[in-house]
């Protein structure tokens, strides 16, 4: 579960801790969106893929780069897939803390996404875990 942010804004018709990723599809090269939850503490961003190597995991990985959106706001985003040390840090570090603050979110990381916060390494194989950025244009220096 991701932590709302007051700065969005706009209606979806989804939870507002819900957003639309765009990623360019691996294969056909058309945009692909689908509703993600981006996990969000201390200053650090991400996504977590529970049901493993999803088409939308895949593609993100392919492209490193997507779209989030939230209503009428939209970034650009870059996506750095974590090794299994970081993913099971980012867990511990990011998605442990929020899931702590509420007892749905404890239940729902636990019984949905099935990780389970009391063994993290167990928790992060086969789930891919995405930091990401802001997307920033590199210019080449003269």
């Amino acid at each position: 579960m991701a932590r709302p942010s007051a700065e969005r804004g706009g209606h979806s018709g989804l939870p507002n801790w819900v957003f639309l990723l765009t990623v360019r599809g691996r294969r056909s090269g058309r945009s692909r969106t689908t509703p993600e939850t981006i996990c969000e503490h201390g200053g650090r961003r991400g996504f977590i893929s529970p049901f493993g190597e999803t088409n939308w995991a895949r593609n993100l990985r392919a492209a490193g780069r997507g779209t989030i959106r939230f209503g009428q706001k939209r970034e650009e985003i870059r996506a750095v897939e974590l090794n299994l040390n970081e993913s099971v840090r980012f867990i511990k570090e990011v998605i442990a803390p929020i899931a702590a603050e509420s007892k749905l979110g404890d239940w729902f990381v636990r019984n949905i996404d099935r990780i389970d916060l009391d063994y993290l390494e167990e928790a992060a194989v086969g789930k891919p875990v995405f930091k990401i950025f802001p997307f920033e244009t590199r210019t080449s220096r003269v």
